[in-house]
Parts: structure tokens; sequence; C-alpha cells
């Protein structure tokens, strides 16, 4: 039994950051994160 992960991508860059576990929600999950290419705080969502 695995948990299935989604991935998370900067809205400025659109590289992919972060892995984290699906939650039930069924929104898509949109977080304010650092992005190493950016350097600075960006807003990440979810990837198909």
């Amino acid at each position: 039994m695995s948990k299935e992960k989604i991935t998370l991508s900067c809205q400025e860059c659109k590289s992919k950051n972060y892995v984290k576990n699906k939650s039930v929600s069924a929104l898509r999950l949109t977080i304010n994160k650092f992005c190493k290419k950016c350097n600075k705080k960006t807003l990440h969502k979810e990837e198909k």
C-alpha cells in the first residue's frame, strides 16, 4: 500500500521543486514556497 505523490511546480519559472503526499481534498493545492531557481518565495501549484 503506497501513498500517491503530487508534484508542486513554481508558477513563475515552471520548475518542479517539491513532492508531497496526496491529500484527501478534491481541490488543487496552492502554497507559497521558496523556489531555488527564482531565489524567492513564489506561488506553487499542484501538477496534474
